[in-house]
C-alpha cells in the first residue's frame, strides 16, 4: 500500500500538477504585488509644479500628464489678469506628493463680483455712511456736497447716476456720496426726500409786497421834481 502511494507520488502526473500550482501561486503574488505599486504609485513621489498664472486649461493637461488631479475651489478677481487663469494653488508647489493627488485652486472670474447697496440715504451722517461702505468692500470717491445738513447723505450716485438701496454695483466702481454741506437746516433739508430735487429748483417762499401808484407833479419846462412825502400803503393795490 505504501509502495503504492511512494509510486504514485512519483508519477510524472503528479509532479506536473505541482508544478503547475506553484507557478500559478508564484505569478498571483508577483501580479497582485506589482498591481498594487502600479495603483498606488507605491514608493514614488511627485514634486507639485507651480500653476499659478497658468490658464486652467493648460493647467489640467500639465497635472493629468504627472498623475495629478485639479479641482476648481473658488474664484477671485484681479482686473489686469485674463479669465480662468490660476490666482492660487494648493498644496503649494514644490510639495513632493503621491500620483493621484488632487491639486486645489482658485481662478480669476471673468467679471468683477457686485454687491448690493445698503440703505443709508437718509439714514445717517458721512462718518457713519463711511464706515460701513468700506467694511462692505464698496470703493468710495470723493463725495459731492451740496447745500444742507452737515455731513447729512441725501443721496448715492456712480459716474453721475442715482443709485439706490437694493441695486447691484460692482466693486471696481467708485461709489459716491452725496453729502450736506451744512449751509441748511435740518428743517430746510427735509424737502429733499427725493435726492433727484435740485436745490436750486426747491419750493421758496416769497413775501408779498403792496404797492400804490402815485403821480408826481413837475415843472412844465421837466427841468425839475418837487419833493413829495408819500406813506407806506397797508390796503391793497387797486387796478
Amino acid at each position: 500500500m505504501f509502495k503504492k502511494i511512494l509510486t504514485k507520488l512519483a508519477s510524472a502526473y503528479v509532479w506536473g500538477n505541482i508544478i503547475a500550482v506553484i507557478i500559478v501561486v508564484t505569478f498571483l503574488c508577483v501580479g497582485v504585488r506589482y498591481g498594487m505599486q502600479l495603483y498606488t504609485r507605491h514608493g514614488e513621489s511627485i514634486v507639485i509644479p507651480n500653476i499659478v498664472n497658468m490658464q486652467l486649461d493648460d493647467a489640467e493637461d500639465k497635472l493629468s500628464e504627472m498623475g495629478l488631479q485639479i479641482v476648481v475651489t473658488d474664484t477671485g478677481y484681479i482686473k489686469t489678469l485674463p479669465p480662468d487663469c490660476i490666482l492660487d494653488q494648493s498644496p503649494i508647489s514644490g510639495k513632493r506628493v503621491k500620483g493621484g493627488r488632487i491639486i486645489y485652486v482658485t481662478i480669476n472670474s471673468a467679471g468683477s463680483p457686485t454687491l448690493i447697496v445698503p440703505d443709508i440715504v437718509d439714514n445717517g451722517s458721512y462718518r457713519e455712511a463711511s464706515a460701513k461702505l468700506a467694511s462692505m468692500g464698496f470703493k468710495l470717491g470723493e463725495p459731492e456736497w451740496i447745500p444742507g445738513e452737515k455731513d447729512w447723505i441725501y443721496g448715492l450716485k456712480i459716474g453721475g447716476k442715482q443709485v439706490k438701496a437694493g441695486d447691484r454695483i460692482s466693486t471696481e466702481a467708485k461709489l459716491v456720496m452725496v453729502v450736506g454741506d451744512g449751509t441748511r437746516s435740518l428743517a430746510d433739508s427735509l424737502m429733499f426726500n427725493n435726492p433727484a430735487i435740485e436745490y436750486e429748483n426747491a419750493p421758496v417762499d416769497v413775501p408779498e409786497y403792496q404797492y400804490e401808484i402815485v403821480e408826481v407833479p413837475i415843472d412844465e419846462d421837466g427841468e425839475e421834481i418837487f419833493p413829495q412825502s408819500i406813506a407806506p400803503s397797508t390796503s391793497s393795490p387797486t387796478e
